[in-house]
């Protein structure tokens, strides 16, 4: 592997893109896999350095929003539960199978909630003063959060967009505190995927890292840009995100 000066330039950039996209919306890692493949990792060690990436800009992303009281701390635990258990099971399936199924469960989802944002925009964008529900309060919810860490855990690209589906549209969160808590959630579930991703051995530290330089400043300036940005400026970026990592899913 031959690490020059043009692939640091190209894995800094994506991952500044990526960190940035990941932190309001989701489907940075549609950037920075293909980058990382193209420096010619196999996709099981490209999914795995990924999480170095992740991981260290939800650090930055998550001190950001609880830095600006926006994270909805009591609501972590109960929240993370089922994401670290259906992360679990989607790192080790990674780890152990090729990824068949997934990616088309993904882009059917992506595409309906764009299709949510666009015809019903309050499902997703609750009206400021909703009460906001528990995982136990909401069952599809808790189940839809289990399935984003099996997502997450396995592959990662995409997943902020099922977190914030089942944080915005079932948990009923504004846009921003869902950003918040899904940083969080995604945090946690990399957290598990990255130490079964290091046990197999399906990790390269030197290109994770140029990858991560780049992601967490992006996740830092991101930050200070949505939590001064409107709930409607959050909802259009998301709505233009998804279609992006639709179209992007397609041509991967």
């Amino acid at each position: 592997m031959d690490i020059s000066l043009p692939f640091i330039a190209l894995l800094s950039v994506t991952g500044f893109l990526a960190g940035g996209i990941n932190t309001v919306a989701g489907g940075g890692s549609n950037l920075t896999l293909p980058a990382l493949m193209m420096l010619g990792l196999p996709a099981d060690v490209a999914n795995g350095t990924n999480r170095i990436s992740v991981l260290l800009q939800c650090v930055v992303g998550l001190r950001g929003y609880d830095k600006h009281e926006t994270l909805d701390r009591p609501a972590v635990v109960p929240i993370l539960i089922p994401t670290i258990l259906g992360g679990v099971l989607g790192a080790f399936g990674a780890a152990l199978m090729p990824n068949l199924y997934l990616k088309p469960v993904l882009l059917i989802t992506i595409l309906a909630m764009s299709l949510i944002i666009l015809v019903r925009p309050q499902v997703i964008a609750p009206p400021p003063g909703t009460p906001t529900l528990s995982p136990q309060d909401n069952r599809l919810a808790w189940w839809s959060l289990f399935g984003a860490g099996v997502y997450g855990g396995f592959v990662q690209a995409g997943v902020g967009f099922i977190l914030l589906g089942a944080l915005a549209g079932g948990l009923r969160y504004d846009l921003l505190r869902a950003n918040a808590l899904k940083t969080a959630c995604a945090l946690a579930f990399t957290a598990v995927a990255f130490v079964i991703f290091a046990f197999f051995g399906q990790i390269q530290w030197i290109p994770g890292l140029i990858v991560a330089c780049g992601s967490m400043l992006g996740a830092h300036l991101a930050v200070k840009l949505a939590v001064r940005a409107s709930q409607n400026a959050i909802k259009w970026f998301l709505f233009v995100m998804t279609l992006c990592a639709v179209a992007g899913g397609f041509l991967l």
